[in-house]
C-alpha cells in the first residue's frame, strides 16, 4: 500500500519539531520560519547570492506542479492523483479529482495554473493523463473550489489520439496576457515522428480559449490540413514554460534524447525540429540523432545544455528579493538535481550558475510565489515545497 492511503485530508504541513528558530535575519529579506516550516539548509552559496532553503510543506508524493491563489495559498499537484491546498500551514487534499486519471510511469496529475481573473470567475485548470491502463491522453481540466472540493468540472480538452500509457505528457500550463492558455504535449514518446504531423497533438505547444475553444488568430485556424490549436510543433517534451513579465515572449525548455536539451523562443507556427534534426545522440548508438543538428525550415535552440540537465519547471526572477539575479531565467532540472540559472541578452546566453546542485534530489518546478520569493518542487516520493531566501 502506498504510504498516500495513510494520510489524512487536512493535516500538517510538517511536525512542530521541524522548526528550526534562527535570529540570523538580514534586513528583512530572511523570513523567520514558521512552526509548520523546517530550514533544509541554512547557507547555500552562489556567485551573486547566499540563500537558505526552508521546507514549506511536506509529505507529498511526487509533486509536480505548483501555482498561487490570489491570497498566497498554494495548489500542489501531485503525480499519483492528488491537488493540494496549502494554506496557514496546513494541507488539504481536494476532493472531485477526476476518477479515469491514469497514474502511471510519468503520467497521471500534471501541471496546474489560476485563471489571471481568479478573483471575478474562480477557475483553475489542470492537466492529468487520462484514459486505461493500455492508453492515454494528456488532457485539460478546469474547476473551482468550494472549501475542501472541486466544483462546477469541465473537461476542455483532450489531445486527438491516444497512445501507450508512460512517458512524454508535456502537460506545462502557462497564460498569455490576452487571457489565452498555452499548454505543452510531449510527443508521447513511442512514435517521435508524430511531433512532425500537423494532424496530430503529440509534441506541439497549444494556444486555447479559457474555455478550450480556439483563439480565432491561431497561426493555422485557416488551414484544413492542420489541427488548429497548434500554436508551434516539433517539440519532443516541453516541460517548461513561462511567459515574459514585460517582452511577453514565450521561453521553453524542451527535453533532448541523450543530450539535445534546449531552450527555445517560441514563435507561431514555427517548427522546432524533433525527430527531423536535434542536437542529442542516439541513445542506444551515440551517433547523431535524425538528419543532424540543423535544418532550413525548422529553428535552432537558443541553447544547448551541456551537460544535461534534464530540464522541468521554469520562472523568471522578479521582485527585489534578489536584486542581483533580477530578470534571470531560473530552469529546473531533474537528471542533473539543480537549478540552472541563465542570464540573457538579446535572446542570446551570455552567463550560466548551478544552484543547490544536489541539495533537494530531482527538481520538477520553480515558481516566483507572490511574495516574491522563489519556489521549489523536488521529484521525490517523500517530497516538497520549497523556499529559496537570500541570507
Amino acid at each position: 500500500m502506498s504510504h498516500a492511503a495513510f494520510r489524512t485530508h487536512a493535516r500538517p504541513a510538517l511536525t512542530a519539531i521541524a522548526c528550526v528558530t534562527t535570529a540570523l535575519l538580514v534586513a528583512g529579506s530572511c523570513a523567520q520560519a514558521s512552526e509548520h516550516e523546517r530550514v533544509v539548509s541554512d547557507r547555500v552559496g552562489s556567485e551573486y547570492h547566499t540563500v537558505r532553503i526552508v521546507e514549506v510543506a511536506g509529505d507529498l508524493e511526487n509533486p509536480w506542479g505548483l501555482a498561487f491563489l490570489p491570497d498566497g495559498a498554494m495548489l500542489v499537484t501531485e503525480r499519483p492523483g492528488r491537488i493540494n491546498l496549502v494554506r496557514d500551514g496546513e494541507v488539504t487534499s481536494l476532493g472531485g479529482v477526476p476518477d479515469d486519471l491514469v497514474a502511471r510511469n510519468q503520467g497521471g496529475m500534471l501541471d496546474i495554473a489560476v485563471h489571471p481573473e481568479y478573483e471575478d470567475n474562480g477557475w483553475i485548470y489542470f492537466a492529468y493523463s487520462k484514459g486505461t491502463r493500455q492508453e492515454t491522453a494528456t488532457t485539460l481540466v478546469r474547476a473551482r473550489i468550494d472549501g475542501d472540493q472541486l466544483t462546477d468540472v469541465e473537461q476542455i480538452f483532450t489531445q486527438d489520439r491516444k497512445s501507450g500509457p508512460g512517458r512524454h505528457y508535456g502537460s506545462r500550463l502557462a497564460f498569455l496576457p490576452d487571457g489565452t492558455l498555452l499548454m505543452s504535449i510531449g510527443d508521447r514518446g513511442q512514435d517521435p515522428p508524430r511531433a512532425q504531423d500537423l494532424e496530430d497533438h503529440a509534441g506541439t505547444l497549444l494556444r486555447l480559449n479559457d474555455d478550450g475553444s480556439v483563439p480565432e488568430d491561431n497561426p493555422f485556424v485557416d488551414d484544413d490540413d492542420v489541427l488548429p490549436e497548434i500554436y508551434s510543433y516539433g517539440h519532443r517534451n516541453i516541460q517548461g514554460l513561462i511567459v515574459h513579465p514585460e517582452t511577453e515572449e514565450i521561453w521553453v525548455n524542451d527535453h533532448g534524447p541523450r543530450g539535445g536539451d534546449r531552450l527555445d523562443l517560441v514563435k507561431p507556427g514555427a517548427n522546432y525540429g524533433w525527430p527531423v534534426v536535434s542536437p542529442g545522440r542516439d541513445y542506444g548508438t551515440q551517433e547523431q540523432w535524425g538528419e543532424g543538428r540543423e535544418k532550413e525550415g525548422m529553428e535552432p535552440p537558443i541553447r544547448e545544455f551541456l551537460p544535461t540537465v534534464a530540464p522541468s519547471g521554469f520562472a523568471i526572477v522578479t521582485g527585489d528579493r534578489y536584486p542581483r539575479w533580477e530578470g534571470n531565467f531560473l530552469i529546473g532540472g531533474l537528471r542533473s538535481e539543480q537549478i540552472r540559472r541563465v542570464v540573457i541578452e538579446n535572446e542570446t546566453v551570455v552567463h550560466e550558475e548551478e544552484l543547490i546542485r544536489e541539495e533537494l534530489g530531482r527538481i520538477r518546478d520553480v515558481r516566483m510565489g507572490p511574495d516574491d520569493y522563489i519556489y521549489v518542487l523536488n521529484d521525490r516520493s517523500d517530497g516538497g515545497v520549497y523556499r529559496l531566501e537570500p541570507r
